[in-house]
């Protein structure tokens, strides 16, 4: 393990985050509140990362270290990045903090707050501009930024990638990063703009927009977007709520007009097929219970793709919806979004690879010496792809179980305890029953906080980044 590149790595990463933390900072100025919690992080982590960024080591990157670097970063910025919201004195001690923070980062939007509008803007603004800091990726962001963070950094963004395959969309993998960034920002750009067109405040239009195109749904309001009573803002976060739980790389292939490679996307169309029926099936269930035809589809098309993007907003309470809409929802919190998006869950490429493995056993047991290639888009899918996809199933099963087990000793009901492990896994956010829309997770203990933290940094990085961080060998020269 190449120990040194690993403190560099992190001493970029703390140099980043002290950059970041200038604009929370600015707004806490700007709207004449302590500027303490920010100055108290961001100078110490300023100094310490420039320290650590001078070291000097090989900079090479192997998939251990690409792995444990990735890991480690994400560790470090929500270590440090819960600091100001504990020097504020606002929460309940830095357990909460940390919650709170790493909820943001991943783009998760479960909260410990119950009363989110008595909080100064400059926390909430840090709140909601973490959750999009970590959308575009920590890793993707500093590549954008420092060219020569190492030799095979490509390593660095397959392990933060969402998704079973990672491609660069040009050559260079720095350039690939920042082509990445730029889609990133003109999204953001763009549904703030929107936003402001359709009557929203400049503050509540930025916070909302970054929790929306990060797909994280932190809101500044306890009621979030329902607290607006704007339809027309309703409809522009779930436009862009949809359109980021997209693959990033389709917009660079529109942008370049490859219109055939992106209508090949059988996720793509496997995705908007699935969000399409959804919607439909709820919006059936909900009717008897709506006055308007069009309030009651508005609602279901605004919940259905909050939830299968992993955003989190809510227009309705969707804990009091009949049994059948909550259990599509709850179906599409394990799906998730599309590879390659800001989004959580399982992923759709996933659900196909592992239908078409299994569709693929069955056919061997009429036709033993059969020989089927899975493929995806036309292309064959290599056996090792395929064996991935089996492990991480099996894993996120495994932890979900576990997570699941620790909450259910806060002696809370089987739906709160698996709906909150699902939740922060799959970076939701709110779950049913009591960490449902109108609750939050502040009633459960420091253990199960720290459980549910866990899940969602392994959810957030697919797994495989956090444990290896647990493993032994991982660390030995």
């Amino acid at each position: 393990m190449n120990h040194r590149l690993l403190l560099r790595t992190l001493g970029h990463t703390l140099q980043l985050e002290a950059l970041c933390l200038l604009l929370p900072l600015a707004v806490a100025l700007g709207y004449r509140e302590d500027p303490r919690p920010f100055l108290f992080t961001l100078l110490p982590a300023a100094l310490l990362g420039t320290a650590l960024a001078r070291l000097r080591a090989r900079p090479y990157f192997y998939h251990r270290e690409g792995f444990a670097a990735v890991g480690l970063v994400w560790l470090t910025l929500s270590l440090v990045g819960a600091l100001p919201f504990f020097l504020s004195g606002r929460f309940g001690g830095y357990i909460d903090c940390l919650f709170e923070t790493v909820s943001g980062f991943t783009t998760t939007g479960a909260s410990i707050l119950t009363a989110i509008e008595g909080l100064p803007k400059g926390l909430l603004f840090w709140r909601s501009f973490s959750s999009w800091i970590g959308g575009i990726g920590v890793v993707v962001f500093l590549l954008s930024l420092l060219p020569k963070l190492g030799d095979r950094s490509q390593i660095l963004v397959q392990a933060e990638s969402p998704g079973p395959v990672s491609s660069k969309l040009v050559p260079r993998t720095a350039r690939s990063a920042r082509i990445l960034t730029l889609i990133y920002l003109a999204l953001t750009g763009a549904e703030l703009l929107a936003l402001l067109i359709a009557g929203m405040p400049l503050y509540d239009a930025a916070v909302n927009t970054f929790a929306t195109v990060c797909t994280g749904g932190f809101s500044v309001l306890n009621a979030s977007i329902a607290g607006y009573g704007l339809p027309a803002c309703e409809v522009i976060i779930t436009v862009f709520m949809l359109l980021s739980s997209l693959n990033l790389g389709l917009f660079f292939l529109l942008w370049t007009r490859q219109w055939a490679l992106a209508r090949k996307s059988e996720e793509l169309w496997c995705f908007l097929g699935t969000v399409a029926a959804s919607v439909l099936l709820v919006f059936l269930l909900l009717i008897p219970g709506y006055d308007r035809a069009g309030h009651a589809l508005r609602d279901a098309a605004f919940q259905v793709v909050s939830v299968v993007s992993t955003t989190g907003f809510s227009t309705a309470d969707f804990d009091l919806w009949p049994p059948l809409a909550r259990l599509i929802l709850v179906g599409l919190m394990f799906l998730g979004g599309c590879a390659g998006s800001t989004a959580g869950g399982i992923k759709f490429v996933r659900v196909i690879l592992l239908v078409r493995c299994a569709r693929r056993s069955l056919r061997r047991f009429s036709s033993p010496r059969s020989v089927k290639v899975i493929t995806l888009d036309g292309a064959p899918v290599e056996e090792s792809t395929l064996n991935a996809v089996f492990v991480f199933f099996l894993l996120y099963l495994l932890l979900l179980a576990a997570v699941s087990a620790i909450v259910a000793l806060d002696q809370v009901s089987l739906t709160t305890s698996f709906t909150a492990a699902l939740a922060c896994l799959s970076n939701i956010g709110p779950g049913l029953d009591a960490v449902g829309p109108a609750g939050n997770f502040a009633a459960l203990s420091g253990l199960s906080k720290l459980s549910l933290t866990f899940a969602m940094l392994a959810g957030r990085l697919e797994l495989f980044p956090i444990l290896i961080l647990l493993s032994p060998s991982a660390w030995r020269r």
